[in-house]
């Protein structure tokens, strides 16, 4: 019988990192098709389809997320989680690039936000890499 049971880590600095990487692609993921005009948006122009490289990269985000719930799992969604986050950086870019497009949003936020997507690749990779 199959049966599925979390692997949640125990509490603790890692535990909370990666109950947070967990969030931020869960919560993500989810906005990609709540909110998929906003997103569709931010995406750079010389993209094509861009309704669909949303959803595309909301599905990802979602399966990358919950691949994380699982220890036998969680390094194979911790790379796809890096992959991602480096495909969407242009998006992020892109805002910043034409911030006078987001006035709702300081320019400082987008800056912090470019600066951000380092130190979540940083948190991906070490609360997902494998103990030695």
């Amino acid at each position: 019988m199959l049966s599925f049971r979390p692997n949640i880590p125990a509490p603790g600095f890692r535990g909370g990192i990666l109950a947070f990487v967990f969030l931020w692609f869960f919560l993500g993921g989810i906005a990609h098709f709540a909110f998929t005009q906003a997103e569709m948006s931010i995406v750079p122009p010389a993209f094509p389809d861009h309704r669909a490289l949303v959803l595309i990269s909301g599905v990802f985000e979602l399966l990358g997320a919950f691949g994380l719930l699982l220890r036998r799992t969680r390094a194979a969604a911790g790379w796809g989680l890096l992959a991602l986050t480096a495909a969407v950086t242009p998006a992020n870019i892109n805002m910043w690039q034409h911030a006078a497009n987001y006035p709702a949003i300081p320019f400082w936020a987008l800056t912090l936000r470019l600066a951000f997507q380092a130190v979540l690749m940083a948190a991906i990779w070490w609360s997902t890499r494998t103990e030695r």
